[in-house]
C-alpha cells in the first residue's frame, strides 16, 4: 500500500505532541521523586499537603451538595430560561480562574462579606477563602458531570416508579442515584483532583502566605519565587501522583459503568 502523506504528517505531529507533553511529565516525575525524601518531612511541605487535602475535601463536598440538586433540577424538571442558565454555567467554565477569584474578592470585601467576618467567618486572606475559591471554580464542572450522569439514565424508570406511587424523593434515592453511582463517584474524584490544583482564584482571594494559606500549588509558587526549584518540583510531583491515581480510579469506574450498561443492553 502506498504511504499516505496526510496520515504520515498527522502521525508525526501526534508524536511531537506526545514527546512534548511526556517530557514535561518526565521532568516532574524524575526530579520530583529524587528530591522527595529531602523535602517530604519539612513542616512547610506537610502544612501545604494538609491544607490542600482539607480544603479539597471540604470544597468537593460543598460542590456536590449544590451540584446534585442543581443537575437534578436541570435534567428532570421544567425550568424557565434553561438556555440562559446553561449559558451562565458554560461561561463560568470558560472564564480564567483569576477572574472568578476577583469576583469573590469584591463580593466578600462588600458590607455583606464584612458582616460575615464579624460573625466569625472571615474569607478574604483567610483559609476559608481557599474552600470558596475551589468551590466557585469547580461547581460549574461538577454540575456538568452530574447532569451528564443523570441524562445517561432512562427517565422512564422513574416515571414507572411514580405511577406505582413512589415520590420524587424515593425515585431519586432508590432509582436515579444507584444507577448513576459510579459516574457520580468518578465525578467526585475528578472534582477533588481539580480542587487540589486550583491556584488562580485562590491567589486572588486569599493571597499566598507561608504556613497560613499555603496549598501545594502555592508552595510551588513560593519556592519558584525564591529560586528553590527542587522544592517546587517535589510539590509538583505530589500533585502529579495524586492526579494520576485519581484519573486511574475515575477511568476504572467509568469502564465498570460502561460494561454494566453493555450487559444490561
Amino acid at each position: 500500500m502506498k504511504p499516505d502523506p496526510f496520515r504520515i504528517l498527522c502521525a508525526a505531529i501526534a508524536l511531537l505532541v506526545v514527546l512534548f507533553i511526556g517530557s514535561n511529565v518526565a521532568v516532574i516525575a524524575v526530579r520530583g521523586s529524587v528530591n522527595l525524601p529531602a523535602y517530604i518531612t519539612r513542616k512547610e511541605v506537610l502544612f501545604a499537603i494538609q491544607t490542600s487535602l482539607k480544603s479539597a475535601c471540604l470544597s468537593t463536598l460543598l460542590c456536590f451538595a449544590l451540584a446534585v440538586p442543581t443537575a437534578y433540577t436541570l435534567t428532570r424538571c421544567r425550568v424557565p430560561f434553561r438556555a440562559a442558565i446553561s449559558v451562565i454555567l458554560e461561561l463560568t467554565l470558560s472564564l480564567p480562574y483569576i477572574v472568578l477569584g476577583l469576583s469573590l474578592l469584591i463580593l466578600f470585601s462588600s458590607p455583606a462579606g464584612k458582616a460575615l467576618k464579624a460573625a466569625g467567618f472571615p474569607v478574604v486572606f483567610h483559609p476559608n477563602g481557599i474552600i470558596l475559591a475551589q468551590t466557585i471554580v469547580n461547581l460549574p464542572f461538577a454540575i456538568r458531570l452530574a447532569s451528564s450522569a443523570f441524562r445517561s439514565t432512562d427517565p422512564k424508570l422513574e416515571h414507572v416508579a411514580g405511577l406505582l406511587g413512589a415520590s420524587h424523593a424515593a425515585q431519586f434515592f432508590t432509582i436515579l442515584l444507584p444507577l448513576c453511582k459510579n459516574q457520580l463517584i468518578s465525578a467526585v474524584i475528578l472534582v477533588w483532583s481539580r480542587a487540589l490544583g486550583e491556584f488562580g482564584a485562590t491567589l486572588m482571594l486569599v493571597g499566598v502566605t507561608r504556613m497560613k494559606t499555603e496549598t501545594l500549588p502555592a508552595n510551588i509558587y513560593l519556592n519558584v519565587s525564591v529560586n528553590d526549584l527542587d522544592g517546587a518540583l517535589v510539590s509538583a510531583f505530589l500533585l502529579l501522583v495524586i492526579s494520576a491515581v485519581s484519573l486511574a480510579i475515575a477511568n476504572g469506574l467509568t469502564r465498570v459503568q460502561k460494561e454494566r450498561g453493555r450487559y444490561a443492553g
